[in-house]
This record gives structure tokens, C-alpha cells and sequence, in this order.
């Protein structure tokens, strides 16, 4: 099955989402290293997004807990975050692919932004799917989305969250797919998501592991990331995936694992399978 890792992912979709996705996948495939495609994505991580991020040694921090710790500066970056990396790379795909109408989810806002910084950017129409809960908690990144000409769409439906946002994201997707790009911004989702977002959020590791033999002349034993959707960790992790690293991913505990009331599905969830 394409798009699998280790004996995840894959697509299980319903059968509208099934041709959509075969396009895209093949869109993808065709243009990853396409000279023009290429040329474009790295004049924009460095003009736009504000490429390559420092490495900073933290020297108190080291000091405090006995280790060399070395932090990638992601927030620095256009937008405040990681997600313009991605962000940039599948705006880039819509508009090479004709698109003129991207849609993305959205559940803390960061996303949404830098989906509606390179809708703006690229010219192309952008709709965030939003649940109504989040965007009460998130009302400025809600007003910086608007205010670069996005618009917002509250979903009230089932919990209001970000997981009902993905499903409104998919439908309009499915409906639209002629004209629209979906821009997901996580290492979820049917292929060729996961593998869309590994391949254009693996420059911070691909810096990082040069950054970091630049400074030390060696590797470091560690690499550490927090992981929601896994954006980051995905693209820090993969760097390093055939060398002697440790990965060290962090997932929200909130109440404990054994409570309901956590943010850690890979410590604590079971294997299954979700279908669109």
C-alpha cells in the first residue's frame, strides 16, 4: 500500500476522496523534484519564511541540567513557527498543479496562519476550517488569518474541535477538488499527507544535523521534539533516521495517561484504523 510507515498510514478513504488523492499523489510525484518546483520552494524558505534558522546553544539551560542542549530556532521564522515550511511547499504544489483555492484545518491557529501568509502570497483564495471552541480560545490568530485575507469558517458541529474541523476541510475537498488544494499541516491523514508534509518539514532536521557537525564535528545522541500532529518531530527525526541519534518525542500528559484527559495518543492510544 503507498504512503505506508512500518505498517501505518496508507489511504482509507471513502470512494469520493479515493480519485482526488490518487491525483494528488501523482501531482506530488511529479513535481517533488522538478528543477522549477525546487528552485522556487528554496527562494521562498529563504526570502519569505526567513531560512536557514540559527542552532542556539542554550547555555544556561545546558548549565542547569548537565547536558549540551541545542535548540533549532523555528520560532524565528515568518509567522512564528514550523508551519511555514509545509505551508509554503504545498501552496507552491496548488499553484504549480492550477489550483487557485486553498483550504486547510486549524485547531491552535498556527496553521491557518501560514496557510492564509502564502495564500496571500501566492494569489490563491484561502477558506480555514475552524471549530467554534478554538477559535474563542485562539481570537488573534483568528484576527491575523482575516486580516491577510482568509476566510474563517466556524464549525459547531459534534465537539466543535479540531477533529470536526478536519472532516468539514475534507468534504469541501471531495466537492471542490477541480480548483482546491487541501493544505494539511500534520503527519495525519490518508496518503499523500503525511509524506507531503515529512518531505517539506525535513529542512529543520536537514539544517540541524549540518548546524550541529558545523559546531561540534559530530552528531549529537539525542533529538528531541514535541509531538501533536508531528510536523515538527517528523521533520527533525528524519534527518537523523539512519544514524546513532535517540529520538525523544513529548506528548502532552495533561490529567495522566490513564485519565481521558490527555494529549498523548502514541504513549497511551491503541493501534486502529480511521476512515474519512
Amino acid at each position: 500500500m503507498s504512503g505506508t510507515f512500518d505498517g501505518y498510514g496508507g489511504r482509507h478513504v471513502p470512494d469520493p476522496l479515493e480519485a482526488p488523492l490518487e491525483q494528488l499523489a501523482a501531482t506530488y510525484d511529479d513535481l517533488r523534484d522538478d528543477d522549477d518546483f525546487r528552485a522556487d520552494l528554496d527562494l521562498f524558505l529563504r526570502d519569505f519564511a526567513g531560512r536557514p534558522t540559527p542552532l542556539y546553544y542554550a547555555e544556561r539551560l545546558s548549565a542547569e541540567y548537565g547536558a549540551e542542549i541545542y535548540l533549532k530556532r523555528e520560532d524565528l521564522l515568518h509567522g512564528g513557527a514550523h508551519k511555514i515550511n509545509n505551508a509554503l511547499g504545498q501552496g507552491l504544489l496548488a499553484h504549480h498543479a492550477g489550483k487557485d483555492r486553498l483550504i486547510a484545518e486549524t485547531g491552535a491557529g498556527q496553521h491557518g496562519t501560514a496557510t492564509a501568509m502564502v495564500g496571500a502570497l501566492l494569489g490563491l483564495d484561502t477558506e480555514i476550517y475552524m471549530g467554534e471552541k478554538d477559535i474563542e480560545r485562539q481570537k488573534m490568530n483568528v484576527f491575523r488569518m482575516r486580516l491577510m485575507g482568509a476566510e474563517v469558517n466556524e464549525v459547531t458541529r459534534g465537539d466543535a474541535g479540531l477533529a470536526d474541523a478536519v472532516d468539514a476541510a475534507l468534504e469541501d475537498f471531495a466537492a471542490n477538488v477541480e480548483d482546491t488544494h487541501y493544505l494539511v499541516g500534520s503527519v495525519v491523514g490518508p496518503d499523500p499527507f503525511p509524506r507531503m508534509v515529512r518531505d517539506f518539514q525535513r529542512v529543520i532536521g536537514d539544517e540541524a544535523r549540518e548546524q550541529f557537525r558545523e559546531r561540534t564535528g559530530g552528531l549529537p545522541d539525542a533529538a528531541v521534539a514535541c509531538v501533536g500532529g508531528g510536523s515538527n518531530a517528523m521533520g527533525l527525526f528524519h534527518a537523523f533516521r539512519d544514524d546513532d541519534v535517540e529520538f525523544h518525542g513529548a506528548e502532552g500528559g495533561g490529567e495522566g495517561a490513564d485519565s481521558k484527559r490527555h494529549a498523548a495518543p502514541l504513549a497511551a492510544g491503541e493501534d486502529g484504523v480511521i476512515t474519512a
